[in-house]
């Protein structure tokens, strides 16, 4: 028998088609892997990103109350000093 090839008798030899339909699957899943990955990272920054928000409407709701309570402060501080006025 004469095997250009170099197979050994006995061994089947696999196709470049075969190589090729292997070559593709993996890519497939390496791709897929891929696209998988990609999916995590977005709802990883998705959820970084919304409470981020959720920290800042907080943080916009405790200056508005700091704001107030300076604001109250502020009105009682001027009636006090109405007051001093018409005492004098």
């Amino acid at each position: 028998m004469n095997h250009f090839d170099n197979t050994p008798p006995g061994e089947n030899s696999t196709s470049p088609e075969i190589y090729a339909a292997r070559i593709g699957f993996i890519g497939a899943l390496l791709s897929t892997l891929g696209d998988g990955l990609q999916s995590v990272g977005a709802g990883i920054a998705l959820q970084q990103l919304e409470n981020s928000s959720s920290q800042d409407t907080q943080n916009q709701s405790d200056q508005s109350n700091q704001i107030e309570s300076m604001q109250k402060q502020i009105d009682q501080l001027t009636r006090k000093i109405e007051k001093m006025e018409r005492g004098n």
